[in-house]
């Protein structure tokens, strides 16, 4: 593959047919910013909460209506090629699952080029073991991630938790548009920030690290778009046989009319497929 293609297959504000390739990002920043400010004015919040000592290491929790009993929290990690972005954009999921009794986390983490890789695999790993020791009402996990994201998500699922004392219940895992193999993103533009070595991408790609399943415990929801690119997607063909090939629960689910941005930005919505699943 010339590099030039390899860089337009890695460049999903290519693959749109809504909107072009320079107007995308600003757009999708604008819809997530957008709906973070509604579920901030529209709800229960606890906003900044440090996970650890770090700047980046904070949490933005929407917390559910009654949140004296015990309720199930999904933990939202958000994309940006693990260099833009922030938990700051990252609430637009929370309304239609708030409503639900889900308490709903954003996780930040310290992006490229301040965070290294390895740094924000641990960060979200932290923040987990964070929330579970914090709130002991929590009743089951649920990870979401979308791009960058579903590739943190995704680490998570190769945790040894031994060294964080504590196990979270990870009920369920809904990967979004994500990447899974590292190893073509170091020939992109990509690594200009994130500056990984061969050894890195290695150490830190899902497809490379795929624990044997614990039977029947957590349930993985592979999302793809009809308008991701052809590399995007078969990432996530790729990954998903790999999970299910280790026993793992799997489901791809590829979505029609969706790009890779409205993919996630429609979790807003009450209706939509990825919401109600």
């Amino acid at each position: 593959v010339s590099l030039q293609a390899l860089e337009d297959q890695y460049s999903p504000s290519r693959w749109s047919p809504r909107l072009d390739r320079d107007t995308i990002i600003d757009a999708h920043l604008a819809v997530t910013a957008a709906g973070t400010e509604r579920a901030r004015a529209g709800g229960h919040t606890s906003l900044h909460v440090p996970y650890g000592h770090g700047d980046g290491e904070k949490l933005d929790i929407y917390f559910p209506k009654d949140s004296s009993e015990t309720f199930p929290v999904l933990v939202y990690i958000h994309g940006g090629y693990w260099q833009c972005l922030s938990k700051d954009e990252s609430g637009f999921a929370a309304p239609p699952l708030v409503s639900q009794g889900v308490m709903v986390v954003a996780v930040g983490y310290d992006t490229a080029p301040r965070g290294h890789m390895d740094t924000m695999v641990l960060q979200v790993r932290r923040s987990l073991a964070f929330l579970v020791k914090q709130y002991p009402g929590i009743r089951g996990i649920y990870l979401c991630g979308h791009s960058a994201g579903a590739h943190l998500a995704a680490m998570v699922l190769s945790t040894d938790w031994t060294e964080f004392r504590v196990v979270p219940d990870i009920k369920g895992v809904v990967l979004v548009s994500g990447v899974y193999d590292l190893e073509p993103i170091l020939h992109t533009y990509v690594n200009d920030a994130l500056n990984m070595s061969w050894e890195v991408a290695q150490r830190n790609s899902p497809m490379r690290h795929i624990a044997p399943a614990v039977p029947a415990a957590c349930e993985v929801l592979v999302a793809v778009a009809q308008h991701d690119s052809p590399e995007f997607r078969r990432q996530s063909q790729e990954y998903s046989q790999a999970l299910r090939a280790a026993g793992w629960s799997v489901s791809l689910m590829d979505l029609a009319g969706v790009d890779h941005f409205d993919i996630i930005e429609k979790l807003s919505e009450d209706s939509y497929i990825l919401t109600q699943v």
